[in-house]
Order: C-alpha cells, then sequence, then structure tokens
C-alpha cells in the first residue's frame, strides 16, 4: 500500500487498537519502517509487520527523544533510501501533532506524502464518559486549544474568547496547566459552576475519569490525576450529559423504565 520512498503521516487514535481507522491498521501494516510517538502503546505497534523497523522518536512531558528537526531529517532520509515510511503519531496528525514540519520537510526533499486521519483524543474522551460536546441551543461551537507551553513561557491564548458559556472546551495537554486554565477562564467571565470533566488515558484500560466544577478544576488536577495523558473538557454540555447519565441509572436501580 505504501511504495517505495513514499511517507505517511498516520494516527494513531487515543490508543485502544480497536479506534484506529482501517486504512491506518493497513498502513502500518506495509510500512517497512516505523517512526512512532511516546504514547502510541504495544498493542498498536503490533500490528507492524515483523521486519518492520520500530523507531521510538517520542516527546513526552519535556523529555524529549529527538528535536522536531532530528526527526524531519530521519524521515526524510528512511524515504531517500527507498524505505516505505509511517510517522505514527497519537490521535490525529493535523490536531497538535506537528504535521506541518514533516510534511513540509518531505515537499521540500520532493517526497510523496499523506495524511491518514485519526480519532482525536477529545471525541475518545467524550466516548468514555457519554457525552456529546456540542448541544444543540446550549453549546453550539466547540474549541480545541493545547495548554502546552515551553519550559518558562507563559500560555499565550485569546481567553477572551475561550471564556464562551456556549461553547465547549477540550483543553489538550493540560494537566500541568489546569490551575491556569481554570483561574484564566475564571477571570474572563466563565461561571465558578462550569461543569469539567478530566480523563486520563482516554480509552485504555487505565482509562480515569473524574467530573468537577471549573472553581475546584485546579485542586482536582492535583489531587485526582496520575502520571497519564488528560484531556480537559469543559462547558455547559458536560452536565447536561452527565446528568442524563446519573437519571438513567438511577431509574435502572429503582426498576423504573428508562427515558432518553
Amino acid at each position: 500500500m505504501i511504495a517505495p520512498g513514499e511517507v505517511w503521516l498516520v494516527g494513531a487514535g487515543p490508543g485502544d487498537p480497536d479506534l484506529l481507522t482501517r486504512k491506518a491498521e493497513r498502513l502500518i501494516a506495509s510500512a517497512s519502517i516505523i517512526f512512532h510517538d511516546a504514547l502510541v502503546g504495544q498493542g498498536i505497534l503490533n500490528l507492524a509487520h515483523r521486519c518492520a523497523t520500530l523507531i521510538h522518536v517520542g516527546k513526552r512531558s519535556g523529555r524529549h527523544s529527538k528535536d522536531q528537526k532530528t526527526i524531519d531529517r530521519m524521515i526524510v532520509e528512511a524515504a531517500n533510501a527507498g524505505g516505505r515510511v509511517v510517522r505514527l503519531k497519537g490521535g490525529d496528525p493535523s490536531i497538535f501533532g506537528r504535521a506541518t514540519e514533516e510534511l513540509e520537510a518531505c515537499r521540500r526533499a520532493g517526497i510523496t506524502v499523506g495524511i491518514c486521519p485519526g480519532i482525536t483524543a477529545a471525541s475518545a474522551a467524550a466516548a468514555s464518559i457519554g457525552a456529546s460536546l456540542t448541544l444543540r441551543g446550549m453549546a453550539r461551537k466547540l474549541t480545541f486549544v493545547t495548554a502546552h507551553a515551553r519550559a518558562g513561557e507563559k500560555l499565550e491564548i485569546d481567553w477572551t474568547t475561550l471564556a464562551d458559556p456556549e461553547a465547549t472546551l477540550a483543553v489538550y495537554m493540560g494537566k500541568s496547566a489546569a490551575e491556569e486554565v481554570a483561574v484564566r477562564l475564571l477571570e474572563h467571565g466563565l461561571s465558578a459552576d462550569t461543569p469539567v470533566a478530566l480523563v486520563e488515558n482516554a480509552s485504555l484500560p487505565d482509562e480515569r475519569i473524574f467530573h468537577t466544577r471549573l472553581d475546584l478544576l485546579g485542586l482536582t488536577s492535583k489531587t485526582a490525576l496520575g502520571d497519564g495523558p488528560a484531556i480537559l473538557l469543559i462547558g455547559q454540555a458536560l452536565g447536561c450529559s452527565r446528568r442524563k447519565v446519573e437519571k438513567r441509572h438511577s431509574n435502572m436501580c429503582a426498576g423504573l423504565p428508562l427515558t432518553a
């Protein structure tokens, strides 16, 4: 499926191998060399051909095995050597996946490069908590933002725009910045009782889910979350979905008929 000298940026999804697209699975199986992120689990790497070369180039919590320019160079060199190259990224390559740098490096070198999308963490987290991230009449907008900043740098984010009571906010890489996210959103007018869901290791067997409110987000993130990657989902739609789940569970326990 991959021609010699060709590169594919492949979305590995949130971690559960069952959430890979069929195309992603075929690309992984046909690659001769795979450059993969730290968050790509063994269950997905096991789909590679037994003769494929697997190279870890991941970045996690500030610990970088390779800088981006080195990764770009390795991809180009592998393709120029005739490799069938897959750059395997957690989630979706086009959402906070540093895809632009790798695409441009390949194109400058005259290498054919394609993208295979993957399920992004926000979608996986919403599925895990049984929530819709949008809600007619209440949450007509969904915003993805990363709370990752270089060491010593402030988060340069338009907090006024993000503090929208009619939107759902998905904060990627937000664990370490959760307290600042909460403070800034509160300062810019978002209600203290805005529902928040924190999902750690979304879709994986060790997934953990915590529900809180915006003014308690900083404390919850410090006391509840472990070492895994976490996404923050913030907005009124989260509260509505949770209330429906709790009502459904209550009716089941009481033997009452279930309602939508």
